[in-house]
């Protein structure tokens, strides 16, 4: 699914009223969960469609917000492949 798609898509992820705004691009962020489980990969549905180990290098395509305040982050291999949405709060960027 493309970026766009997941724009769209989101809002059926709870963002509704919420927010949704591109990323650095060229920014790379690690997963950081400090949960000891890996970190679930979210469809724009919600469903899990993947994990991400920690220290997996990420880069962040679109920041959004879910209605409830919690951010989330659509997010990319390095090589460009699209993953999926994860919490924001366990990706570190720097």
């Amino acid at each position: 699914m493309k970026v766009k798609e997941m724009l769209i898509g989101f809002a059926t992820f709870g963002a509704a009223c919420g927010v949704v705004a591109p990323a650095h691009a060229e920014l790379h962020c690690m997963v950081t969960d400090p949960t000891g489980t890996p970190l679930n990969v979210r469809a724009a549905n919600k469903n899990i469609i993947g994990k991400l180990a920690n220290g997996a290098i990420v880069i962040p395509k679109l920041n959004g917000t879910d209605p409830s305040g919690k951010a989330w982050v659509f997010v990319a291999e390095p090589g460009g492949k699209e993953i999926g949405w994860v919490y924001r709060e366990f990706v570190t960027c720097h």
